[in-house]
């Protein structure tokens, strides 16, 4: 088995949890990959020597490895997801984050984790993506999203208009500070700060969440994966579209943004012990009054 390793190089913290997590494969002769950017941070913060840390390039490592160890928070996840993108090379999130919906396991769990999953006792889930094509946009923006795809106002515009079809069907025109297309992974992220709900990963659904709308009676809805979905921004350029947090203005007219499913998948390491449920009762605080 041969490990990527890739994270948030702006972390403080992760040069001596990554030292120490070479040093301990060393000792035990299991193979890994450095990114370039985590190869040198190691070696000016005297982690490991310059000279043994053998530096890959990121779609290197994707092709090279196993699996992709990613520390940081989920905004890291997202960038390791899109490293592997078509190769679906499973990554394991490791947080020194926050929150943290997608990483799986905490700085503190890293070893037992290898462990494991040199003993083969892991499963990879695999999450759906959304596909987009987006007139206007630069040709080397972004194509798909693990988490979501959002339309959103710039500063100079006051209201958005965004008219939506759903496999040719007229669903709805929303007048808001923006839209959220999100895929179940995503629904714990910026759709759910707008107030969308929560899917269970598994589910092969869209989410279309509306950001502060100028009417009560634009809620949030759900449609299935197999949907083609159509936006348009009625009257307001340049507008802004992200996907998974990576943005670009859109100063085209008109232009029709149309999402499906991604033909790829993007596959999570977990453990039988880490259940999607228990994931969200960590981190959302739920079930205190049982003591859990």
């Amino acid at each position: 088995m041969i490990y990527g390793i890739l994270g948030n190089t702006r972390k403080e913290t992760i040069w001596a949890q990554v030292g120490s997590l070479i040093r301990w494969m060393e000792e035990r002769g299991i193979a890994y990959r450095l990114h370039s950017d985590i190869a040198s941070g190691l070696a000016a913060n005297g982690e490991l020597d310059a000279a043994s840390c053998s530096a890959h390039e990121a779609t290197d490592i994707a092709r090279e490895s196993d699996i992709l160890l990613s520390f940081g928070g989920d905004g890291t996840l997202l960038q390791t997801a899109h490293i592997a993108g078509e190769h679906e090379t499973p990554i394991l999130g490791v947080n020194l984050g926050r929150l943290g919906f997608l990483t799986k396991i905490e700085v503190s769990e890293v070893q037992q984790a290898v462990e494991r999953m040199e003993a083969d006792a892991y499963t990879c889930v695999p999450r759906m993506g959304i596909a987009a094509n987006i007139p206007g946009a630069p040709e080397n923006y972004l194509t798909w999203a693990l988490n979501d795809l959002t339309i959103g106002k710039t500063g100079t515009t006051s209201m958005l208009t965004i008219e939506a079809e759903v496999d040719g069907a007229y669903l709805n025109t929303y007048r808001a500070d923006g839209l959220i297309v999100a895929t179940p992974t995503g629904s714990t992220a910026y759709s759910l700060s707008a107030d969308g709900p929560i899917i269970e990963p598994s589910s092969r659904v869209f989410v279309l969440t509306p950001i502060a709308p100028h009417t009560l009676t634009a809620r949030p809805i759900v449609l299935p994966d197999t949907a083609t979905i159509t936006l348009r921004v009625v009257d307001a350029v340049p507008y802004i579209v992200a996907m998974d947090g990576q943005s670009t203005v859109i100063d085209a007219p008109g232009g029709l943004i149309t999402l499906r499913r991604a033909n790829h998948s993007v596959q999570l390491v977990t453990f039988p012990d880490r259940d999607y449920f228990s994931l969200l009762r960590d981190k959302l605080k739920w079930g205190a009054e049982r003591g859990e």
